[in-house]
């Protein structure tokens, strides 16, 4: 069997689960989808990706007592290919193996985000759950599903208000802490540091505008992708652009302060707080341009009705204040630093 031209995942394992799991598992109550890691599972996989650990794949969501049953089943009846992918494949170098999971939905949750969370997630865990693993919950496709899917999907589609106003005001916060930095560096003849606080507070504002979307963030390698397909009739992608590619220091201010401008509008146009002014403004007596975020930040905590979220700080999410994939995508590495969050 030949390949005839790239097919994304989704439609690939879409295929593999009506040709081959569907017809196995009969009248067995179940739900399977593309979940988890990978950029297949939201729909950014290009013929490139097919390059390694590439073929079909499938959690398969069943009840305690079929899980053995169901998993001798598959393994059982698989394919040796599938429309010219081998069903069995390795990743970076591990023996070949198929990757069509059975597992409860309690099981896939505890792997997936730490915690068995399908009866509800606490604030602690919205804050400690990276939003890829979220990501990884809520963003692939689903090709059945006897309502034990949708429900848990549904629960963690998005955060709580208190949670989600809290993380606007740390967003926010991030930018207020760095949008000076951006003209002092360069008054100093640091201009190589200029550009780099300049990228910063333009990935800040990229995050900043997924959450203001209610759009989790993907890791590192797709949140340009993401963030440009919120689609951007103001032009803050362009702004942005400019930004980071700005060869003068007025040019490089000249684009932040207009993106400022627009996140600000973007956030009155929410309505979830009292207005503020979107007008960039002189940084004190400096010759330095700026939003002066901290007022959105306020603006954001006012909002905010959760005691223990105001003890907090402005510490921020956990991809907010990590940035570091060996703990980002492990839930037993992140799971342990919970402690930040708990009264």
């Amino acid at each position: 069997m030949t390949k005839t031209g790239f097919v994304s995942a989704r439609r690939l394992s879409a295929d593999f689960h009506d040709d081959v799991i569907r017809p196995l598992l009969g009248e067995t109550p179940y739900a399977a989808g593309l979940l988890g890691w990978g950029s297949d599972v939201l729909g950014y996989d290009t013929e490139r990706s097919t390059d390694h650990g590439w073929g079909p794949r499938l959690h398969v969501l069943v009840d305690a007592g079929e899980v053995e049953r169901v998993t001798k089943l598959i393994e059982a009846h698989l394919p040796t290919q599938y429309k010219g992918y081998d069903v069995r494949f390795g990743l970076d170098g591990q023996e070949p193996v198929h990757h069509i999971t059975v597992k409860t939905v309690g099981e896939w949750l505890d792997g997936q985000v730490g915690r068995d969370v399908s009866n509800g997630m606490t604030v602690e865990d919205w804050l400690i759950t990276p939003q890829q693993q979220l990501l990884g919950v809520v963003a692939g496709p689903v090709y059945a599903d006897d309502g034990r899917l949708q429900r848990v999907r549904r629960a963690l589609s998005w955060y709580p208000d208190d949670v989600w106003h809290w993380m606007l005001a740390c967003q926010w916060s991030r930018i207020a802490q760095e949008e000076a930095f951006v003209q002092r560096t360069a008054e100093v003849g640091d201009e190589l540091g200029s550009r780099v606080v300049a990228a910063r507070l333009a990935r800040d504002l990229m995050r900043l505008a997924l959450l203001m979307a209610r759009a989790y963030a993907p890791y590192t390698k797709w949140l340009g992708t993401a963030f440009a397909r919120l689609g951007h009739p103001d032009g803050l992608d362009r702004d942005l652009v400019e930004a980071v590619g700005a060869a003068t220091l007025k040019e490089r201010e000249k684009a932040l302060t207009t993106a400022y401008e627009k996140a600000g509008r973007r956030h009155n146009e929410l309505g979830i707080t009292e207005y503020v002014d979107p007008l960039p403004r002189q940084y004190f007596d400096r010759p330095a341009m700026v939003l002066d975020a901290g007022r959105f930040v306020r603006a954001c905590l006012a909002e905010v009705d959760d005691r223990h979220l105001h003890e907090l700080g402005l510490v921020g999410g956990i991809d907010q204040c990590a940035d570091n994939t060996d703990v980002l995508s492990n839930p037993a590495v992140y799971r342990r630093l919970v402690t930040m969050y708990q009264e």
